[in-house]
């Protein structure tokens, strides 16, 4: 399905009935949550992904022992005397791969299925072939009986793009082979009998990588094992490519297009107050799906075969359950996992309703600008911290990037991209990543510059409705004093007024909970052991030092939540969304993201 279209109708209408059709007689129409269980081609899919497994094993333990000589003295009289040894070494590599496959299958892969169905039709002869061994070829008809049985489980639809990825993968596999194979023949002629011809030398090297002798003849035993075992595992490494760009995930429709962000604008326009992350759906690397009204609309990212989507639905309320419904028709049409990452207390309640389990995450510092002040024994460290930067002569200016002069704007972008920590810009769901944009001309921002006017730091926020700001950046000058991050915030609350600002929202303390009330006394020990074990992470990652940097502003804290299916799924989603978050960064071959340079 491509981004930001609806969901076909009649398919929408029979997910939909499909789901309704879970939930308990005695919830009857009262809006309870329905749960979304296991349905019977999800059971079938994991008991033919472990039967596909245990296939494997077999494959490979029946391969690596000698043959029953009975049996096999009766298959030399009727197959080639090599044809036993043959089928033995190409087990070996096809059993592995259906490892592989079965991890596929128990994510529903339609294309997982199509090559386990293949490879377990190859096995049954391949076992007979090695030896008459009944015992593992009955199993593997069973198996692959089984699989054409479950046919309707395995609904995971492949990238369309794939087909490109999957080409290129046998093209350059088989060339490369080819041109190794026959380096590997011509380097040492005089291991070779006779002077064989290109056509002769290609023959070798095509039927070595499935296993297979060729028509050169070699001087002795050793070296034709040896060129034998050379090819086939060349064989093994082209067939290892080209099964993964078979069986890459789906990356997800395109991104989100010119006309789909100005969609996205306008329900922000009507809507946008509803969540301080809202303005983050419009981000280059995230893809959107909108509810058969038009109404709504959710903004995701797929990150290795989970569907990642940030904050709360876009637009109309009433709307967003025909969003959800529409989002997860899409993760289930490409077996994707569905997730959400960040989305607040009445967001977590919608995707409740529609069948996803909640989990607390943290909370968003928000300042209301009204109550906000500098007084009081509370505020001393931020007071002095601001007062001391002023007698050094630091100053501040806020402004829209729409009233700067485009210079100026691009010495920012200089700026921000001198002081980012690392490479990457990192940010999934509270980050825009692309500060200074055109498009983003409602963007405020505050700088700071020193006594002599250079520059120390900067701040940017994004619009949150029409009366409210959400953080998007924040950079600093390693020159710097301490205390310009809170002499900033202090300047753009002090500004708030005079730009129709009453609420801004800071940044996102993760596990904050846990970091309030686990050093407190009276707390229990698992809470306890909790907080030691953030504590000890803090010395990687900014845990706790971003929960006091927000805390010392005294915000109001609202919950954010992640949302889910089932908890099995919660290692892949954390991973997804660590990778999403440019924390962690895959290589491109295993279908690594691309993050902002």
């Amino acid at each position: 399905m491509s981004s930001g279209r609806v969901v076909n109708s009649e398919r929408l209408d029979r997910f939909v009935l499909d789901v309704r059709e879970q939930r308990s007689p005695s919830e009857g129409s009262t809006g309870r949550r329905w749960p979304i269980r296991a349905t019977q081609q999800e059971r079938s899919a994991r008991w033919a992904g472990r039967l596909v497994m245990l296939l494997g094993l077999v494959s490979v333990v029946s391969a690596l022992f000698p043959p029953w000589r009975p049996r096999l003295h009766l298959l030399t009289e009727v197959l080639p005397p090599l044809a036993p040894a043959v089928a033995s070494a190409i087990t070996v590599p096809l059993g592995l791969i259906l490892f592989w496959l079965s991890i596929g299958l128990r994510h529903r892969k339609r294309r997982a299925w199509q090559v386990a169905v293949g490879t377990s039709a190859l096995l049954v002869v391949l076992h007979v072939v090695k030896g008459l061994d009944i015992e593992e070829a009955t199993f593997s008809a069973t198996v692959l009986i089984l699989l054409l049985v479950a046919r309707p489980a395995f609904t995971g639809a492949p990238d369309p793009r794939s087909h490109r990825h999957l080409g290129l993968a046998v093209l350059v596999g088989l060339s490369s082979a080819t041109f190794v194979g026959l380096g590997l023949l011509i380097a040492d002629p005089d291991n070779v009998v006779g002077s064989p011809g290109i056509w002769s030398l290609l023959q070798q090297v095509w039927l070595g990588l499935f296993g297979v002798p060729g028509p050169l003849q070699f001087d002795s035993g050793t070296t034709e094992s040896r060129v034998a075992t050379a090819l086939l595992l060349l064989g093994c490494m082209v067939a290892a490519g080209i099964l993964a760009a078979a069986l890459r995930p789906a990356g997800g429709p395109h991104r989100l297009t010119s006309a789909e962000a100005l969609r996205v604008r306008e329900l922000l326009t009507a809507h946008g107050g509803l969540d301080s992350l809202g303005y983050f759906a419009l981000r280059d690397d995230k893809s959107v799906i909108f509810s058969p009204t038009g109404k709504a609309a959710i903004a995701y990212r797929v990150v290795g075969g989970v569907s990642l989507a940030s904050g709360d639905p876009l637009g109309d309320p009433e709307a967003w359950p025909g969003a959800i419904a529409c989002w997860l028709a899409e993760t289930k049409g490409y077996a994707w996992v569905p997730a959400v990452l960040g989305a607040s207390e009445r967001g977590a309640e919608a995707y409740e309703r529609c069948g996803l389990d909640a989990l607390e995450l943290g909370d968003e510092a928000v300042v209301d600008v009204g109550d906000f002040t500098l007084e009081g024994r509370s505020m001393r460290g931020v007071r002095q911290a601001e007062s001391r930067l002023r007698r050094k002569g630091y100053s501040t200016e806020v402004f829209r990037l729409q009233t700067q002069p485009r210079e100026r704007v691009e010495e920012l972008v200089v700026l921000s991209e001198a002081w980012r920590d690392g490479q990457v810009e990192r940010g999934f769901s509270m980050a825009l990543g692309r500060f200074g944009d055109p498009r983003d001309r409602d963007v405020v921002v505050v700088t700071c510059t020193d006594s002599e006017g250079v520059p120390r730091g900067l701040l940017a926020f994004v619009p949150w409705g029409c009366d409210g700001l959400s953080l998007d950046l924040m950079r600093r000058s390693g020159e710097a004093d301490n205390g310009v991050v809170e002499l900033m915030v202090t300047a753009l609350l002090a500004q708030a007024p005079q730009l129709a600002v009453r609420r801004v929202s800071l940044n996102f303390a993760v596990f904050r909970a846990v970091f309030e009330r686990g050093g407190r006394l009276g707390a229990g020990p698992v809470l306890r052991l909790w907080h030691r074990f953030l504590l000890l992470a803090s010395r990687f990652w900014q845990i706790e030092s971003l929960y006091r940097a927000n805390a010392k502003y005294r915000p109001v804290w609202e919950p954010r939540f992640l949302c889910f299916v089932r908890a099995r799924d919660l290692p892949r989603i954390g991973a997804a969304a660590l990778e999403a978050e440019a924390f962690i960064r895959r290589p491109g071959f295993l279908g690594g993201c691309k993050q902002f340079p």
